[in-house]
């Protein structure tokens, strides 16, 4: 079922396609280190995932173009996070944090747009790669949020 646009132009509510709340803190919480290290590998499973869902999608001409903007947007989740990690300072490490939670709201905008166009994909996992990345944005906002530059 696709999904159609807001009633009103002007609207600036989300569409929260992929939402789910992120789960609090617990015990046994891993170190910055360990932390830093899994959400490596978690951002860059992302942006495989997403570029093998993509070879797999069809030919569409109208999905072309978004093919070609969502892999930019969600490789440079992985990245910018990677580059994030080797910063020299904390301006660097809070700047390449902005560009990762911009490419992961991007990432987000294009896997909607997929969801709501006619374009045919497998919504099921357009719908899993949405909720990765909405997780990840979730995830890096209230980061960034914390920090400061």
């Amino acid at each position: 079922m696709k999904r159609t646009s807001f009633d009103t132009e002007d609207s600036c509510e989300d569409v929260q396609f992929f939402y789910e709340p992120v789960a609090g803190y617990g015990e046994g919480r891993p170190s910055n280190a360990e932390f830093s290290r899994e959400l490596r590998k978690r951002t860059k499973r992302a942006a495989i995932d997403l570029i093998n869902f993509m070879q797999r999608a069809g030919k569409d001409p109208a999905l072309n173009v978004v093919r070609y903007q969502i892999i930019k947007s969600g490789t440079s989740v992985a990245a910018n996070y990677r580059a994030a990690c080797r910063a020299r300072s904390k301006k660097e490490w809070y700047a390449k944090r902005c560009i990762v939670v911009e490419e992961c709201d991007e990432t987000v905008f294009w896997l909607e747009l997929l969801m709501e166009s006619d374009i045919p994909v497998e919504e099921a996992t357009v719908r899993a790669l949405g909720k990765e990345y909405q997780s990840l944005l979730q995830l890096f906002a209230k980061a960034r949020a914390s920090a400061t530059p």
